[in-house]
Formats: structure tokens, C-alpha cells, sequence
């Protein structure tokens, strides 16, 4: 079982409720982050958003689909909401917002492990290559994220 640990940043030029929002509604995810082929509500939370779920299909650079499904663990509207991920790729996503002077600061934790047996046993020569294929998919949401927002993306890291 490989493990892996992401960290991205967007700097978005708007108001952190907005991009909350935006974030937060993953359903409509396919509308504006390319590389999200389906994004499914599959089971309602609470009032607060608490244990819903969605099953979530991928595609980037690489020529395969990863498919999996998170339930919402942790809502805590508009500065953090995380899930558990479960499928081909299974393990914690956490989404933090921050907001100062008209900018949102958007950290994304992904610490996760492959569940596909390909994908285990390519870890040790094809580890760069998932890194850099995560930052490209996590900067195309970026970048969809501020043109559906009409904003500026400062920076995606």
C-alpha cells in the first residue's frame, strides 16, 4: 500500500464565503474544475453537511480514471469541512479557508493511500509522476475555481 501526502495552496481573489461555496457544493465540481468527470451527491449529511457522500471519477494527464467516494466527517462553515475517502484512493481530505483583505487563502490536505494493485506495485518508479499529476489536477481547480468566481487566482501551489 503506497501512501501519499499533498498540500495545496490557492491564493483566490475573493470573498471566502464565495469560495466556500463553490468548494463546498462538489457536485457541480465537473462545471468548473477540468479533470473532475463526475462528481454525485450519493447520500444526504445533516443540516450542517455531516455524513454526506459523493463518488467522485478523475482524469489527468495519465491515461487512467481514479474513482472514489468521500463522506463528510467535519463541517465548519466557511473554514474547514473534511472527509474520508475510500475506493482506489482511500484516506483524509481537508479543506482550510482563510481570509484577509479580500483574499482567500485555500489549503488542501490530501493524505491518502492507492488501493489499486497497479498503482502499488508502480509506486517506487512512478511516485514523481502521481506528485506532479496531483499538482496538475489541484491547479486546474484553482484555475477553474477563479474563473467561475470571475476573480484572480494569485497563486496555486
Amino acid at each position: 500500500m503506497a501512501e501519499y501526502r499533498f498540500l495545496t495552496t490557492w491564493l483566490i481573489e475573493a470573498p471566502r464565503e464565495r469560495v466556500w461555496e463553490a468548494i463546498f457544493e462538489s457536485e457541480r465540481w465537473p462545471e468548473w474544475w477540468k479533470g473532475v468527470l463526475e462528481a454525485e451527491k450519493t447520500a444526504e449529511g445533516d443540516e450542517t453537511g455531516v455524513g454526506q457522500r459523493g463518488r467522485y471519477v478523475w482524469k489527468s494527464k495519465l491515461p487512467y480514471r481514479l474513482e472514489f467516494s468521500i463522506r463528510t466527517t467535519r463541517v465548519e462553515p466557511p473554514t474547514l469541512f473534511e472527509g474520508e475517502a475510500d475506493g482506489e484512493l482511500a484516506g483524509i481530505g481537508r479543506w482550510r479557508l482563510f481570509e484577509q483583505d479580500g483574499v482567500t487563502a485555500v489549503l488542501y490536505e490530501w493524505s491518502v493511500h492507492t488501493t489499486r494493485a497497479l498503482m502499488n506495485l508502480l509506486t517506487p518508479i512512478a511516485r514523481p509522476i502521481f506528485a506532479v499529476n496531483h499538482d496538475y489536477v489541484m491547479r486546474n481547480g484553482g484555475e477553474g475555481l477563479a474563473r467561475l468566481l470571475d476573480a484572480r487566482l494569485l497563486a496555486s501551489d
